[in-house]
């Protein structure tokens, strides 16, 4: 006997929606328009859905299409060239003619390719670590919570903005000058100063004092990374009577190893990509005797003065070859001194 439920002021079968409910296609068959409906509905909604989903996918690939062109056309295709180049003898004069491996070849016994390579790789290896610690310095002063944090930061946050310009190549060219800027202080202490930027043993040397000062894009870096820090921790290690030495040392150093990683990894790629300072200082020709002869610059002279755009297509592939080991040689040792949350 079925089982009567009273609802409000009628009554009704318990055992019909049941049945009707528990077989959604028979309650369609029979012509439930309820049913219908929400079929109907969610069909409805389901190509609604996929509709607007194709429309978003239309509107990534047009705001996406300037990019890809711009990556096709000035990215893709002079990479690509500049490969095939690598393995021809080209002049921009004729055609190019396919000469295999000669061009790396005539690197192995090119005197100046090799002074290139000595100049760039002390000035990479010298000059980075002393803007990384320059610029942790600085990070570590501001911290302190300093009165006008914000104009401070900007202050030095803009050599970085300027330090691969024309106008401070110059700057530079000026004050290192024989009559310049630092040969005037010296002479304030009666001694007698030099043409800093004609002397072979100091002209490199200026240039990787440009490049410490133009500390301000990591010293930013430093800075956020010191503020995510938390100040338990140094609590902590005041309680267990660290010193403050201590504390950097096995606090500070310690969590900020990934963005010491991070920071090393770009200016080392920025630095063995420097040209500009190179080129006004020495005006293009990498002197005095080849002492500022950057690998870019040793390149461009090949490529625009000689014209020699094969050999400057393999010095370029070279160029990249080694960035890219130098980087991978980075985060190999990157796993015994960097240190991250969840090590």
């Amino acid at each position: 006997m079925a089982r009567r439920i009273r609802h409000g002021a009628g009554v009704r079968d318990a055992s019909a929606p049941a049945s009707a409910a528990s077989d959604p296609d028979d309650a369609a068959s029979s012509g439930n328009p309820t049913a219908e409906s929400s079929g109907t509905r969610a069909a409805a909604s389901g190509s609604g859905r996929k509709f607007h989903l194709r429309r978003q996918g239309r509107a990534a690939h047009v705001f996406l299409l300037p990019w890809l062109l711009g990556f096709g056309l000035v990215t893709s295709v002079p990479l690509f060239a500049s490969l095939y180049l690598a393995f021809t003898d080209y002049n921009v004069l004729s055609s190019p003619r396919f000469t295999g491996l000669s061009n790396f070849e005539r690197m192995l016994s090119d005197d100046r390719f090799w002074a290139a390579v000595s100049v760039t790789a002390r000035y990479v290896f010298i000059s980075v670590p002393l803007q990384l610690g320059f610029a942790l310095l600085l990070a570590l002063i501001l911290d302190r919570g300093l009165r006008g944090l914000a104009f401070y930061r900007g202050a030095f946050y803009l050599p970085s903005l300027l330090g691969s310009s024309v106008a401070v190549a110059i700057l530079w060219r000026e004050i290192f000058g024989h009559d310049g800027l630092v040969n005037d202080a010296l002479a304030w202490f009666g001694i007698e100063g030099q043409s800093w930027l004609q002397n072979p043993s100091t002209a490199l040397s200026t240039l990787m004092v440009l490049n410490v000062w133009t500390f301000g894009s990591p010293m930013v870096i430093f800075l956020a990374g010191l503020r995510q820090i938390p100040e338990d921790l140094y609590e902590a290690a005041r309680v267990d009577g660290a010193s403050k030495i201590r504390q950097f040392t096995h606090v500070t150093i310690p969590l900020l190893t990934p963005i010491i990683f991070f920071n090393l990894i770009l200016q080392t790629i920025g630095s063995f990509q420097a040209f500009t300072q190179a080129h006004i200082i020495s005006g293009g020709t990498g002197g005095p005797v080849d002492s500022t002869l950057f690998y870019t610059l040793y390149l461009y002279q090949q490529g625009f003065n000689s014209f020699n755009m094969g050999y400057a297509s393999a010095l370029a592939w070279v160029l990249m070859l080694a960035i890219a080991v130098v980087t991978a040689i980075h985060f190999f040792l990157s796993k015994y001194w960097v240190f991250y949350g969840d090590d």
